[in-house]
């Protein structure tokens, strides 16, 4: 079940100026929080020449005109990791106000692909479990790592 972000953007940096959010285009985003049984989860690297490289987040990109968020997603792991997406639900939404960007992340939840891993984006890869050990995380992840925290601290999960 997806939640809508109903709260003001997250916003990250925020000692670095930026238009106002009302006056800047949203940039849609699909993320794959690509989950296993052991309650891991693959977060990868920033490729270099893009904004916080370097920074770990989810694998996803933006969704092109005419694609709905779900194709966004399939396609953006099939071009960055080399995988077909079998088992995807939308989970949640959030907005981030990032100097470069504002930009509204629909998160799934990916539980079945096929294919072997392959960085294309010559990125790192990393199964991680909670607490992460990567460093740093790009501040639109942070809510994630709550919300994965919050589900695995639930006796109903």
């Amino acid at each position: 079940m997806s939640s809508q972000a109903v709260h003001p953007p997250l916003l990250a940096n925020p000692e670095i100026a930026r238009e106002p959010s009302a006056q800047r285009a949203v940039v849609e985003v699909a993320v794959g929080v690509l989950l296993r049984q052991d309650q891991g989860f693959l977060m990868t690297s920033r490729p270099a020449g893009r904004p916080y490289a370097g920074y770990w987040e989810f694998p996803g990109g933006k969704v092109e005109p005419g694609e709905s968020v779900a194709q966004a997603l399939a396609r953006e792991l099939h071009e960055e990791l080399g995988i077909t997406v079998s088992a995807a639900t939308p989970w949640k939404v959030e907005m981030v106000d990032y100097p470069h960007a504002l930009v509204r992340l629909h998160f799934y939840k990916v539980t079945g692909w096929t294919g072997e891993l392959q960085m294309k984006e010559m990125q790192s890869a990393q199964w991680q479990c909670l607490p992460v050990t990567v460093s740093p995380v790009l501040p639109g992840t942070l809510p994630v790592l709550d919300w994965l925290k919050a589900e695995q601290s639930s006796p109903n999960q």
